[in-house]
């Protein structure tokens, strides 16, 4: 659909969690808003994430005697950070995450699975999933409020300029209509003026290659990603051009529990993390023994398969699975998760000496049993049980790039701040895009809380 229009009161670049969010916010508070994405549809990365979002303080958590706070989040993220967050990003984002939550599903509609889960880096189950586990379900309901408000989403728009006034405040857009990312081509420039603000939601970069690898020159082609080809960074460099201050552009999360075999998020990830971390261990296949806490953050995960530098096994049993509660038959079929009738099985197929995988999952059980890990201090779940009842399931596990945790520079407000720590005029951001929210690694689930808070911000405070 072209844009006939030359000027509106907010720009939004990108149609994603953050992105709509900030639409419906902006057009909430009475301003004129259109949404430019660079694909043929909406939704770009969210729609592969799991629908996993984390919030404190719930009455899900209270029915289940789970005791939470902002705080307690707070503090759990600032440690996954290695205190690199900014604290004040950190401190809003926790302390909005449980309105968020609500915002999302008794006002928008969506409807999440009746569980509560804990994820790795978490000190309490708070993170809930939608039922589809998809981002796909935010992502529609998000499009049904803004076609019931009229607000224009634009797709196959290339964003190819951030226009400045000679004032200094952020003008526009220049941007290229008609775009396909896979033949490379687009119609002829044009210019979208913005009498407000312009608010950046154009996500992260993890599939730019040569960017990334300017950012850590370890993460070359050989590095597979979970995100789609076209997570790029073209407009996050068009927002340093205009003045933006970078944030820790060299922290790049990736993905410990991926597969190497398959392309993508792929299937198997949902085993390898929802499954495995909670209800199951992990062995290198050299030693047959345990060699981290699978529970603990993603960044030291990555750490500790790199330093193995080889797959590791993720292992669970029958009633791991069943308890887990995640329907794994995709990674099944695909064969990417495996089943076996005994350990000596499973060990003869990864080349585990099965006499020291058997001693493994023995002394994991006694400690299990025991309520205690003594070896990496796992906290076990509540339903954790020993790993001792056939079938028993098995993937090699290897990180993929999953999240660039480095961005632009923002405020509370979701400003984003120059070199000179002042805000640029006229210009907002949030979601992926952004810097300083997670430091040094970011916790599973929060990436959602993230962009529905800050999105939401920003999308208000645009309009001011």
């Amino acid at each position: 659909m072209p844009i006939h229009k030359k000027s509106t009161d907010v720009i939004i670049v990108g149609a994603g969690f953050a992105g709509l969010a900030a639409a419906i916010e902006a057009k909430e508070a009475g301003a004129e808003v259109i949404v430019l994405e660079k694909m043929r549809a909406a939704g770009g990365n969210s729609i592969i994430s799991e629908g996993c979002m984390a919030a404190p303080g719930t009455a899900e958590q209270q029915a289940k005697g789970i005791e939470d706070s902002p705080a307690l989040m707070y503090r759990d993220m600032i440690k996954a950070g290695e205190g690199l967050n900014h604290p004040a990003l950190v401190k809003v984002v926790t302390e909005e995450a449980k309105e968020a939550y609500l915002w999302s599903k008794d006002f928008l509609g969506v409807k999440y699975l009746d569980r509560v889960d804990q994820f790795g880096g978490h000190s309490v189950a708070r993170c809930y999933t939608t039922e589809s586990v998809s981002g796909m379900d935010l992502i529609k309901k998000q499009l049904a409020r803004l076609k019931a408000l009229n607000v224009p989403v634009h797709t196959g728009i290339y964003v190819k300029h951030i226009l400045t006034g000679p004032d200094g405040r952020i003008k526009g857009t220049r941007i290229n209509e008609d775009y396909h990312y896979k033949k490379g081509t687009a119609g002829p420039e044009k210019e979208l003026q913005a009498d407000q603000a312009v608010i950046i939601a154009s996500g992260g970069f993890g599939s730019d290659i040569s960017f990334r690898r300017a950012q850590d020159p370890r993460l070359d082609n050989l590095i597979m990603s979970t995100n789609k080809l076209f997570a790029t960074a073209e407009v996050l460099k068009e927002c340093l051009a205009a003045g933006a201050n970078p944030v820790q552009l060299s922290r790049i999360q990736l993905f410990p529990w991926a597969s190497p075999y398959e392309k993508g998020f792929g299937a198997g990830s949902r085993f390898g993390n929802n499954v495995v971390l909670g209800h199951g261990l992990i062995v290198d296949p050299k030693t047959g023994a345990r060699f981290i806490n699978e529970l603990c953050n993603r960044k030291d995960m990555v750490e500790a398969l790199i330093n193995l530098g080889r797959p590791a096994v993720g292992i669970t049993d029958e009633n791991g699975v069943v308890k887990a509660g995640w329907d794994i038959s995709r990674a099944l079929k695909k064969g990417v998760v495996k089943t076996f009738l005994s350990l000596e099985e499973l060990g003869g197929h990864f080349g585990i000496d099965s006499r020291k995988l058997k001693n493994s999952i023995a002394r994991y059980n006694d400690m299990i049993k025991a309520g205690q890990d003594d070896d990496f201090n796992k906290i076990f779940p509540s339903e954790a049980s020993p790993v001792n009842t056939p079938p028993f399931y098995a993937m090699e596990m290897w990180p993929k790039v999953h999240y660039t945790m480095g961005g632009i520079q923002i405020d509370s407000c979701a400003r984003v701040i120059n070199r000179d720590q002042q805000p640029i005029k006229g210009l907002f951001a949030a979601g992926e895009v952004t810097g300083g929210i997670h430091g040094a690694c970011r916790l599973g689930s929060c990436a959602i809380t993230e962009c529905l808070v800050m999105g939401r911000i920003a999308g208000k405070n645009a309009t001011g």
